[in-house]
């Protein structure tokens, strides 16, 4: 199933034709708001669709905007990775990306106007203090002591809080709503806090930063937003982020929806978590081909399309589920079925001796890169008396079911001719360490003239022009399907995530583009690795779904 254009309905979708048919809005307007402390993973590619997808097909606008509040966690690293991701999947914003920092002026100007309203106030109690007047999901909280505080002096505590007055953790602002609401996002939440930390953006300008969800919906009314998109775990927050542009100043009013966020096998889309991973050295870097992250998955080979189709399979409702690996898998398999070039490795090298085959004697032969696709041209291969083929693909004696080479029968060389298997030579544990073979020379690109048949079709990779490669064979992070539920993640990961095998390509693989997509012929996908000095290739996926077969059993 190749990315297509027909867009399947869901609930934002009808929610926004109703809101167009009824004229309640002449323009669709969304955004992509990430928090730039760390990289995107898959579960944001699934918002990056969705919001950018959603903007396309109503002829309407998408904002990257950048809700930078934390300068603790935040760097212009993460920024850029993300900017570069959402370009990779294939979209573009409106106009320049935007930060929230860059509305810190009037976010402050919107903290006093609820101060002066009497909806704010600063509060001095200990975290800890705090923490427990805000009661639990089962007993209402309890009011604070400053929460009376006066407006007068509130405002003069505000100012000394963006002065540098007070100390981190000292006091913080929080909005007086109801310490008796079911909801505990209601129950006067912080909105200002004492931070003294250099800001990406804004440098050392500010000593007060806003908290997220007071930042967010006016970020996003500040901007013009329709359709306020964002995960199920915000669904109780929309009562805040409606409450703040309630009781503020500001003509535009967005309106928030939920949708269901990605939960997929056999990984974590946690950031906590991922970090975790990152900084503990389980895996190598953000970008590690083990990684859910998009620069994860696209070092390991993915591409935007399958990517895109991925979350179009998946589709936008209301309800958790997990996704399995394979509809990932899937997706990758179907795109680079059709677009990526063929090429031959061997990744348990054994060497064959054609002995009927001229010592001295090269032959290039000439192969497609594709075997249903003309466009993507041929390649040139060496042809000689020594080649190597997989250990896996000789067997001394076998059955009928086993289709490759065996002493006294005959398979095809892979674009090449026909080769009979006659003797074998082993070192002193057994183990074959070469195969002496005839081939038949009137077998290039036809059948033998008595109408004999091979049994079977391998490929090859010539001893003497063959290039040494690492081959990086890349698998699940984690062996068991859910690892977030597991009471230690680390125990969880798979001690097969990643084997490294020493391998053979042709010749032409060491001027492959490194991140295109290559079948290595009868074994996989893969992907010259960009970061490596020697050649490495990453394995993308399996040729099959091995999992399913193995989780059949």
């Amino acid at each position: 199933m190749a990315e297509t254009d027909v867009r399947p309905s869901n609930f934002i979708r009808q929610i926004i034709d109703k809101d167009l048919a009824e004229g309640k809005h002449q323009q669709i307007h969304t955004r992509f708001p990430p928090e730039p402390n760390g990289y995107l993973h898959i579960g944001h590619a699934k918002s990056i669709c969705l919001n950018f997808g959603l903007a396309e097909d109503y002829q309407g606008l998408c904002n990257l905007r950048f809700d930078d509040t934390n300068p603790e966690k935040e760097n212009i690293d993460f920024v850029n990775s993300i900017k570069d991701d959402v370009h990779w999947l294939g979209f573009d914003w409106h106009g320049s990306e935007r930060y929230s920092s860059g509305y810190f002026e009037q976010l402050h100007g919107f903290a006093i106007e609820l101060i002066e309203k009497g909806l704010a106030y600063v509060d001095f109690s200990a975290q800890d203090k705090m923490r427990e007047m805000r009661g639990t999901l089962k007993q209402p909280g309890v009011n604070s002591p400053y929460r009376d505080t006066s407006v007068e002096e509130n405002l003069t505590h505000f100012e000394k809080m963006t002065a540098g007055e007070y100390q981190e953790g000292q006091c913080v602002l929080r909005a007086k709503i109801d310490m008796a609401s079911p909801f505990m996002c209601m129950r006067d939440p912080a909105i200002y806090r004492v931070r003294f930390a250099h800001h990406h953006q804004t440098g050392d300008k500010w000593c007060v930063y806003p908290m997220y969800d007071f930042t967010h919906c006016i970020s996003d009314a500040i901007e013009g937003i329709t359709h306020s998109l964002c995960t199920l775990e915000f669904q109780d927050n929309r009562r805040l982020y409606d409450w703040v542009l309630d009781n503020i100043t500001i003509d535009a009013r967005p309106r928030q929806y939920e949708f269901s966020r990605l939960n997929l096998e056999y990984t974590v889309l946690s950031k906590r978590k991922l970090i975790q991973l990152v900084s503990e050295k389980h895996v190598d870097g953000w970008d590690d081909p083990r990684m859910p992250t998009i620069a994860g998955l696209r070092r390991r080979g993915y591409t935007p399309a399958s990517i895109r189709e991925f979350c179009k399979r998946i589709g936008v409702t209301k309800m958790d589920n997990m996704v399995e690996m394979g509809v990932l898998e899937s997706c990758i398999r179907d795109d680079l079925n059709q677009h990526a070039a063929r090429a031959m490795a061997v990744l348990d090298p054994v060497k064959v001796v054609i002995e009927n085959y001229p010592q001295d004697k090269t032959e290039i032969l000439t192969a497609p890169n594709h075997p249903s696709d003309e466009s993507m041209g041929t390649r040139e291969i060496p042809f000689s008396r020594e080649l190597y083929i997989e250990r896996e693909d000789f067997r001394e004696e076998a059955n009928k079911k086993f289709k490759r080479l065996v002493l006294g029968k005959e398979v095809r060389l892979r674009n090449a001719f026909f080769l009979k298997a006659e003797r074998v030579d082993k070192d002193e544990q057994g183990n074959v360490q070469t195969i002496y073979c005839t081939y038949d020379a009137d077998t290039l690109g036809k059948d033998p003239a008595d109408g004999r048949k091979a049994k079977g079709v391998i490929h090859w990779v010539s001893a003497e022009h063959g290039v040494p490669a690492e081959i990086r064979l890349y698998d699940r992070l984690f062996k068991v399907p859910n690892p977030a539920a597991e009471e230690n993640l680390t125990q969880s990961l798979n001690p097969d995530s990643l084997s490294i095998v020493e391998g053979v390509v042709e010749p032409s693989l060491v001027d492959a583009e490194p991140g295109k997509a290559l079948q290595f012929e009868r074994i996989g996908y893969f992907c010259k690795d960009k970061h490596a000095s020697n050649l490495v290739f990453n394995r993308t996926v399996s040729l099959r779904d091995t999992w399913a077969k193995i989780e059949g059993q």
